[in-house]
């Protein structure tokens, strides 16, 4: 080597290390060796570097889409100008700059962080997730973390929860082995554990970005908006334009029901990945729950003619329910449940929008098929146990006697504001709250989960054995007016109106009453109630995204069905006349005597407005938001009759509730 090469390389060597620390002096040294050596790569790259850093990003992509061309086997080239390109909003090219580093030179491990951030903009979560602990795998030093890392990668669960608590032992601040037991616990479902492991993180490193990021995400995912909007505040005050935060923003904003502003960022968004078909569907989801149903087709168009396989696109339009499939639709369809090579997350999707299509079209043995063929998919990866639910509910009945109320009688938060909606989903729940909240006095929030997840706080220290109901049987009387206090805090970020009541309409409710009750006595509670075969066979070809696990199973519905309606007449007779009940088929079948015995059961006068809920524009969250903004039908009445002939398992899993209804049969005493 020369003594002139050797200079070079030392001028370089130090110019790139001063990037870190001093931007402007390293792009001034690689100036210098650029007026010795012209268009010397590792130079210009270095001074694009700088240019970004200082926030130049213009004249940095001056430099490096040229020296991408002429050094197209440049990892660290393509991996600047994918950084580059994401601060100016091109995001799809950003994220095709990122894979061809990492396609040249894998053992990058800042490349897999930035396309992590890029794929979690894109709705991506799996593929964000993948690439983080990609980026873990090539930044650990140590095999024991290098050895999770790969196990975690390749899905080997077991072996990467050993090998990281085993680390974790003799270093119990490592707060990337800390994050990514973290993940760990996402994947498995242990998603309070993985909230305390990254609080953790964050306690021990504050500017640990990656796993504030990962603690908004799950936040979000528990339902937790309001904190997750304050986690990523924070990281969009240092980083404005973060693709992955200002994505995670846009949902939870919409989740908040700040439906302008979630739109709005979802637009901005679209500027950077106009190519990418899940920020397209994300914002189609947007636009149906405010009610821009053609804008929200048009947006689930564009993600099919971008990715034709995407088989949530297809399902997300089936599940605007009014909408009708073509011909040509139906055959793509068709065409890609064929292959052998679809993977099961999108062939599931397929199943279920072809269902909805075949139905609509009067081919009921075929749309059975599909839709047993999607809800068999999501069974394998959606396990659910009747049992489980079954014996929860005899506990609440032996728990939730007349005595047990009586003891706690006046306690709780006086506050008459919520009117709990429960029943199952595809109830005609949503039909009601569009109607109630037509009121005056009345505002329609959604299906809040604020009563879900005090339960879980509630058991949070308990052992495994011990249900939430014998926690709450423990509570000193003052507590439950804390609990009720607590429960109108949380909720009143959804409020938008001024309205004196406002609905929670979260179904599963109905297995909280006794806690709702307790620390809300002057709530008023109403029970959708559809026919047993409608309401199951509906939520049977219904593909919930999570939270409805029983829905994939006709027998798992018949038993879920029957256990609502077994501990809905407990509370019927140790609380009586403390829940309305409307029973759907009596709604259609005279409409305006059934409006106002629901009103006046909710203590509102009546308001002709009430039968006019189909011009009400709230935004609706639910599968039944195009529906309910039309006056009432029988258009689904008796569509479950089409599918009687493959209903067998139902009806038995339901037995006498199904010969009883709209009764209720007997049951086994709870007091």
């Amino acid at each position: 080597m020369s003594e002139a090469t050797a200079s070079l390389d030392v001028a370089l060597n130090h110019a790139s290390r001063l990037l870190g620390s001093d931007p402007e002096l390293a792009g001034r040294q690689a100036s210098e060796i650029l007026q010795t050596v012209r268009d010397h790569p590792a130079a210009l790259l270095v001074l694009a570097a700088s240019h970004r850093l200082r926030g130049r990003v213009d004249e940095a992509l001056a430099i490096l889409e040229p020296l991408a061309r002429s050094q197209p086997r440049a990892a660290l080239v393509h991996y600047e100008l994918g950084l580059a390109l994401g601060r100016v909003g091109r995001g799809d090219e950003a994220l095709d700059a990122l894979r061809r580093a990492l396609a040249l030179k894998p053992e990058l491990p800042q490349a897999w962080l930035a396309l992590a951030d890029h794929l979690r903009a894109t709705g991506d979560a799996a593929g964000a997730d993948a690439a983080y602990v990609a980026y873990i795998r090539h930044s650990a030093r140590d095999p024991h973390l290098l050895q999770a890392a790969d196990a975690l990668a390749e899905n080997r669960l077991p072996d990467a929860e050993a090998s990281l608590r085993a680390w974790l032992k003799q270093h119990p601040t490592d707060v990337a082995a800390i994050r990514m037991l973290a993940e760990l616990a996402v994947r498995v479902g242990r998603s309070e554990e993985a909230l305390n492991l990254l609080e953790r993180c964050l306690e021990l490193a504050p500017g640990f970005r990656e796993a504030r990021q990962h603690y908004a995400l799950v936040l979000h995912r528990e339902q937790h908006a309001q904190d997750a909007l304050a986690q990523l505040d924070l990281l969009l005050a240092d980083d404005a334009r973060n693709p992955g935060c200002r994505t995670l923003k846009a949902a939870i904003l919409c989740r908040l029901g700040e439906y302008d502003a979630g739109i709005a960022l979802y637009e901005a968004i679209l500027t950077e990945y106009p190519n990418n078909p899940r920020v397209w569907m994300s914002h189609g989801h947007a636009l149906k729950t405010a009610g821009r149903q053609d804008e929200a087709i048009a947006a689930y168009r564009r993600s099919i003619a971008l990715d034709p396989d995407f088989g949530e696109a297809y399902w997300s339009l089936a599940n605007l329910k009014t909408f009708r499939f073509n011909e040509d639709e139906i055959a793509a369809m068709r065409t890609r449940l064929a292959r052998a090579d679809l993977a099961d997350e999108h062939r599931f999707h397929f199943d279920f929008a072809l269902g909805k299509a075949l139905e609509d079209r009067a081919d009921y043995a075929d749309s059975f098929a599909r839709y047993a063929a999607g809800n068999a998919l999501r069974l394998k990866t959606m396990p659910y146990r009747a049992g489980d639910t079954s014996a929860r509910v005899a506990r609440a009945k032996q728990l939730y006697t007349r005595e047990f109320f009586a003891e706690r009688a006046g306690c709780g938060d006086p506050a008459p504001d919520p009117i709990f909606i429960v029943g199952l989903p595809r109830s005609g729940s949503t039909l009601l709250e569009q109607i109630l909240s037509s009121h005056s006095a009345v505002e329609g929030t959604m299906e809040l989960p604020e009563i879900i997840a005090m339960t879980r706080a509630l058991r949070r220290g308990a052992d495994a054995t011990t249900s939430y109901h014998d926690v709450l049987a423990a509570l000193p009387r003052e507590t439950f007016a804390e609990l009720g206090r607590q429960y109108l805090d949380r909720t009143r970020v959804q409020r938008k109106t001024g309205a004196p009541l406002f609905i929670d309409k979260m179904p599963n409710n109905f297995l909280h009453l006794g806690l709702i009750h307790l620390m809300l006595p002057n709530a008023k509670i109403v029970d959708a109630r559809r026919h047993p075969l409608a309401c199951c066979f509906s939520g049977f070809k219904q593909h919930f995204a999570r939270g409805q696990n029983f829905s994939y199973g006709l027998d798992d519905l018949g038993r879920y069905y029957r256990d609502y309606v077994e501990l809905m007449a407990h509370f019927d007779a140790m609380l009586p006349g403390r829940v309305h009940r409307v029973i759907h088929e009596h709604l259609i079948d005279d409409t305006e005597a059934e409006v106002r015995r629901l009103l006046a059961a909710c203590g509102l006068p009546f308001e002709e407005r009430c039968l006019r809920f189909f011009e009400n524009d709230r935004p609706v969250r639910t599968a039944s938001s195009e529906q309910v903004r039309r006056p009432i039908n029988r258009d689904g009445v008796d569509q479950w009759k089409h599918y009687e002939p493959w209903l067998d398992p139902l009806k038995a899993a339901l037995g006498p509730v199904l010969d009883a209804y709209p009764d209720v049969p007997e049951f086994g005493a709870g007091a």
